[in-house]
């Protein structure tokens, strides 16, 4: 399913960008230490390469905002731009032709908040020029300055499905109305001027459509008003649909990730009673499937496609250290592969994008312990040069490793995570910090570059982060093992992770607290709320603290969300009462540090004013930083500054770290 947000009004305006060159920064060690090189933010997201080579595209996050830049490849020079109002970003982008990228918007309103796509679909040539609005609700926005040209005013939500690499002129798209339970259908789309033509419809609400190697839609899948997965195909532009998998029916969900080159064998991702879903092949003639690939412990990841196609060749799992696994073993991804993880030992290299003729492939390089770098590798000599890294000022060196773990719950369930030690620090006896993750469904922790960990270990602390029950990438069965335990056994999970680290020597029993955003604000307050002995302090980061209020605000949205809340969270009123930390909070003995935005939507200031109201009656200290323009997440690079400030301050007075260096922070 797709969140879609109705936005307000944006226009494009072209941006004259750089590449900027940072100076490297060295940590103080000891007491205080300079956070601004571990909070800073990333100087560039995404990169892809032209068809032919000669352009990049790149993402850069700025303020408030995310914007394009395109370079000719040749010099580096900026040749065109785009970049859209506050809190609006570009989602993702691709190059449709040589000359022409396609962009998808979102917007989110703080720097945790899942960004929330907005429909609207734009054009931009590589030299900047014919910038325009091709479909979405945004096609009668105009700005003084734009040079957007106006389309056919239609409150619609776009969608790219099939990019057609063979076809420089057309892409296929799907086109959905606005609500909690849209209409689909998928379109024909001319992405120099916006023209549509409809190629089919959806039998279900909330559905995603899945093309052939011809560009034809042969598969959808969406959810009913129960929350339901169902799966149809057709086996032509006019034939029927037909129902493949009905979860109501099979108590599973199904998935189709694409179709072999001879459009006959479907690749679809079935989940399992136990363990991690797998990838079955499916002759879409008789029905029969074949297993192709099931990991030990992790769902499919990214799905790892044939170079210019949409044939599925291979799967990233993400689970652990990530790692790649391939239907055929002697394909030539298997062996390009093979290749960069061989280059880039203890990294992580994926293919983020191809020349059309395949001799240069864009590879983005991922570490625990460094920001990700993006490298041209030439597929014929096997060489690899350095393009650029998104944080260049990092020294991995001067970072801790991100270990991974696996934890056995009281029940015996086994629980993956990741274990941050501080550089240069053996794993003994040390004070330690556990996150829980936001969510909480169906997110999870994953290895790699994570500022928060990162910048809590440069304090010198041990960072735990369990991916409790409930969580992602693990399988039908895990995910489902969360359901109604908001303070149960998912919360148990996390007691569990962090008594391990007791019992294994790694952390000081006295010098542990916990801290988290979002659902995992929720999970440190309940945390300190159950187990008030094990935590010397807990941190709530723009959380959720009462539940029956939660539950309210999800059944006003739509039946839907409704059921989700009661499937999901529980529908009894005076049980979700007995699990909000607010209602609880005179069992919390220790001191609390709440923050906040006012234009949150997904987490509302109002839970942490209650939080903090029954905090004070209760004599429990409490320590709070609001921020009345703010949304879930801090954007503001001085907010943010402030909030690691006091966040460092108020874990060192409780747990002994080190502070912030002093900085200088601008006016609220």
């Amino acid at each position: 399913m797709k969140r879609v947000l109705k936005a307000a009004s944006a226009a494009f305006l072209p941006l004259a960008l750089t590449f900027a060159v940072s100076a490297t920064a060295q940590d103080k060690p000891a007491t205080q230490f300079d956070i601004t090189p571990y909070i800073k933010k990333a100087e560039f997201e995404d990169i892809k390469i032209s068809p032919t080579g000669e352009y990049y595209a790149a993402t850069i996050p700025f303020e408030d905002r995310t914007g394009l830049v395109i370079l000719r490849r040749a010099d580096n020079k900026v040749t065109g731009g785009f970049s859209i109002g506050k809190n609006t970003h570009v989602a993702d982008f691709w190059w449709v032709n040589p000359k022409r990228v396609l962009i998808s918007t979102s917007r989110k309103f703080g720097a945790l908040d899942n960004p929330m796509l907005t429909g609207d679909l734009y054009g931009v040539d590589a030299d900047g020029t014919n910038a325009e609005i091709l479909v979405g609700q945004s096609v009668d926005v105009m700005t003084t300055g734009s040079n957007i040209v106006t389309k056919k005013n239609e409150t619609v939500a776009a969608f790219l499905i099939d990019s057609l690499p063979d076809d420089e002129n057309n892409v296929v798209i799907s086109v959905s109305t606005f609500g909690n339970d849209p209409v689909s259908r998928a379109e024909i789309m001319d992405v120099r001027n916006g023209k549509r033509r409809q190629i089919a419809r959806a039998p279900i609400r909330n559905a995603d459509f899945v093309t052939d190697n011809t560009g034809k839609i042969r598969f959808v899948y969406g959810v009913d008003v129960n929350n339901a997965n169902k799966l149809y195909h057709r086996s032509g532009p006019d034939a029927d649909w037909e129902i493949i998998n009905d979860e109501n029916a099979s108590d599973h969900a199904e998935y189709p990730i694409g179709f072999a080159e001879d459009n006959k064998t479907a690749y679809i991702r079935v989940q399992q009673a136990k363990g991690p879903d797998k990838i079955v092949a499916m002759d879409m003639e008789s029905k029969t499937r074949k297993d192709v690939l099931q990991d030990e412990d992790a769902n499919p990841g990214a799905i790892i496609y044939r170079q210019g196609t949409l044939i599925p060749v291979g799967v990233r799992y993400y689970v652990g250290k990530p790692h790649t696994a391939f239907f055929d073993k002697a394909s030539p991804e298997a062996r390009l592969y093979r290749s960069l993880e061989a280059a880039f030992a203890d990294q992580a290299p994926f293919v983020t994008s191809y020349t059309a003729d395949g001799k240069l492939a864009l590879v983005q390089v991922s570490s625990d312990r460094q920001s990700d770098e993006f490298y041209i590798f030439d597929t014929q000599t096997k060489t690899a040069a350095f393009l650029l890294s998104t944080r260049p000022w990092i020294d991995p060196k001067q970072r801790g490793e991100r270990r991974p773990i696996t934890v056995q719950a009281r029940d015996g369930l086994a629980l993956k995570g990741y274990l941050t030690v501080p550089v240069g620090v053996e794993a003994r006896n040390l004070p330690m910090v556990v996150v829980p993750h936001g969510g909480p469904f169906g997110i999870y922790d994953s290895w790699g570059y994570d500022v928060d960990a990162q910048t809590l270990a440069g304090a010198g602390y041990a960072v735990l982060q369990i991916n409790f029950r409930g969580s992602g990438g693990r399988g039908r069965a895990f995910h489902l093992a969360g359901a109604r335990e908001w303070g149960g056994r998912m919360q148990d999970d996390v007691t569990d992770a962090t008594k391990w680290a007791i019992q294994e020597g790694i952390a000081n029993a006295n010098r542990i607290c916990i801290y988290g955003g979002s659902y995992g604000a929720y999970a440190s307050l309940m945390g300190a709320v159950k187990e008030p002995s094990l935590y010397k302090c807990a941190v709530g980061y723009v959380g959720v603290y009462d539940l029956p209020d939660l539950s309210k605000e999800m059944r006003g949205e739509s039946k839907r969300f409704g059921n989700w809340s009661a499937d999901w969270m529980g529908d009894d009123e005076n049980k979700l009462a007995t699990t909000s930390p607010n209602r609880l909070a005179d069992k919390i003995k220790v001191p609390v540090f709440l923050a906040a935005g006012g234009e949150d939507e997904i987490a509302p200031i109002a839970h942490s004013k209650k939080m903090e109201k029954a905090l004070r009656a209760a004599n429990v200290p409490v320590e709070t930083l609001y921020y009345p323009t703010e949304g879930h997440g801090f954007y503001r690079p001085e907010h943010q500054a402030e909030f690691y400030t006091k966040l460092l301050a108020f874990l060192s007075r409780n747990i002994g770290g080190a502070t912030a260096a002093p900085a200088p922070v601008k006016s609220k």
